[in-house]
């Protein structure tokens, strides 16, 4: 086993930061996760005004599995520090022209709206989800926790991915199988909730069409940071320790290996090994500014493709509306050309779409009485794709959204507010260090997956590992939970390991090198 001496910094409290850190301390790592801000959680940050709390970020919680896992390798049951309520329908999805699709995991329900809407489709679907059962198996349950080091890695994996032609976008795969333009819409835009564009990114994203039907949709009872204060909990439980309020400014080498941290506040700390959970290019480029050992990586990602950013506003009203449900996507009157616009033109166009989370409708404890919390999120270009200043165009661009919101639906809306808050793209560049204001990191684009993602180990600096939404397998909740099960299997390789430790390192690297 590692001995007391082994010491790991994790940078980053996020999901990916949070399962790193409470695999190396169980394992029996002596392990100390830095946080900038003020609350852990990372982009699951939590919100607290005038009686209502907003959950910050990630509100869709599928694959709970991922999750439980954390708690059975803690020896602790999930269910005793956490409740997750499913949330039926998933989603109700609105169209201008006044048509709406609740979608679920109720084959019968869905294809009955289907049949609805466009009869010739029923089949089509059915060969669809057959499809995205089939990417399910090959890309998420044998390859989201392996990490890609090398090219044999992904040379192995490739005749699957192009089998299931990985090559081609989810919006065309989609479209082979369905023609009515509504549905193609509502069975492509879950590639958005990862950060990437339907007609780019790589089809084997349509998994998260089984993924939802294996496992469902939840929703932790008090939020998402109901969920983040379990994890923190348990792995303080473990011995581990989280520093807030604690930037870290510098990853400190020793020649071609990690020997350290250094915060902004000027704390020094000598660790064994880092595990990063911040954004990729800050790291790289920031953290890491004087190791020359890593001044190819950082020159590559200069010249990768990112993700687009988000605008958000958080508010609270003292009326509710129970035409909602609690997870709402609003589409705009154009699909193809507005997604060209936020990742190709970077131009902030006058329409948009819109995700509307209603969480008091799971639990209304998180307004008060008689009084309903939302956020809505709207995808807008990142900061290397448009030069506007948010400082200005942000209330603007609320009230427009606040105003559709109203005319369609929220009659009453403006009058009824309560509080009001907004998140915009250069608050994720600075709150969060997000390179470009960024949302989700890297594109996932096909040449940007796998081995061409940010690796969970570095080739060239010892001891420097990364976990979240810019390495392998991507962003999303279970995502960046299977990103550090992959990493954490590399660490456990690395050093001397536990028989599980040995067991999980040797299984999962053997496939990687």
């Amino acid at each position: 086993m590692p001995t007391s001496r082994t010491r790991a910094a994790v940078i980053g409290s996020g999901f990916g930061g949070l399962a790193a850190a409470i695999r190396l301390q169980a394992a029996g790592f002596d392990t100390v996760v830095f946080e900038k801000r003020d609350l852990p959680g990372g982009r699951a940050y939590v919100y607290r005004e005038n009686g209502f709390t907003f959950d910050a970020g990630p509100t869709v919680i599928t694959a709970p599995d991922s999750l439980r896992e954390l708690f059975t390798l803690a020896g602790r049951s999930m269910e005793d520090y956490v409740e997750l309520m499913r949330v039926d329908p998933f989603y109700r999805l609105f169209w201008p022209d006044g048509y709406q699709f609740d979608y679920s995991d109720n084959l019968a329900v869905i294809e009955e709206q289907i049949a609805e809407k466009s009869p010739r489709d029923v089949e089509g679907y059915k060969r669809f989800l057959a499809y995205s059962e089939e990417v399910f198996r090959e890309g998420y349950e044998k390859l989201a926790h392996v990490p890609f080091l090398n090219w044999w890695s992904m040379a192995s994996a490739a005749p699957q991915l192009i089998r299931l032609k990985a090559y081609r976008s989810v919006y065309s795969m989609v479209a082979r199988y369905i023609r009515d333009p509504h549905l193609r819409q509502l069975f492509s835009f879950h590639t958005l909730l990862v950060g990437g564009n339907p007609f780019t990114t790589t089809s084997i994203y349509t998994l998260i069409h089984c993924l939802e039907r294996k496992w469902g949709v939840f929703f932790p009872k008090g939020g998402t940071g109901a969920l983040v204060r379990a994890l923190i909990k348990i792995y303080q439980e473990l011995g581990g320790t989280i520093l807030l309020n604690s930037e870290v400014a510098t990853i400190t080498t020793d020649g071609a290996r990690v020997s350290g941290i250094e915060t902004a506040n000027g704390r020094r700390e000598s660790f064994d090994l880092v595990v990063s959970n911040a954004d990729v290019v800050h790291t790289y480029d920031v953290l890491l500014k004087g190791a020359s050992a890593v001044g190819p990586t950082r020159r590559k990602l200069k010249g990768m493709a990112y993700s687009m950013s988000l605008f958000l506003i958080y508010f609270g009203t003292r009326k509710k509306y129970p035409n909602l449900l609690h997870h709402n996507i609003i589409f705009g009157p154009r699909y193809r050309e507005l997604l060209r616009d936020i990742f190709q033109t970077g131009r902030l166009a006058k329409d948009f779409s819109l995700y509307l989370h209603a969480p008091t409708r799971s639990d209304p404890s998180l307004a008060p009485l008689d009084c309903e919390a939302f956020y809505v999120l709207s995808p807008v270009p990142h900061l290397g794709k448009a030069a506007i200043d948010w400082d200005i165009e942000g209330p603007r661009y609320a009230d427009k959204i606040l105003e559709l919101l109203e005319r369609d639906y929220m009659p009453g809306l403006r009058a009824a507010l309560v509080t009001k808050r907004i998140f915009t793209p250069k608050d994720f560049k600075v709150e969060l260090n997000a390179h470009l204001g960024s949302a989700f990191s890297l594109e996932p684009r096909l040449t940007q997956s796998a081995y061409f993602r940010v690796h969970n180990r570095d080739r060239n600096l010892r001891g420097l590992y990364f976990v979240g939404a810019g390495t392998h397998p991507g962003a999303g909740v279970p995502g960046v939970v299977n990103s550090a099960k992959a990493t954490a299997g590399l660490i456990l390789a690395d050093f001397a390991h536990s028989s599980e430790g040995a067991r999980l390192g040797a299984r999962e690297v053997s496939y990687a090198r």
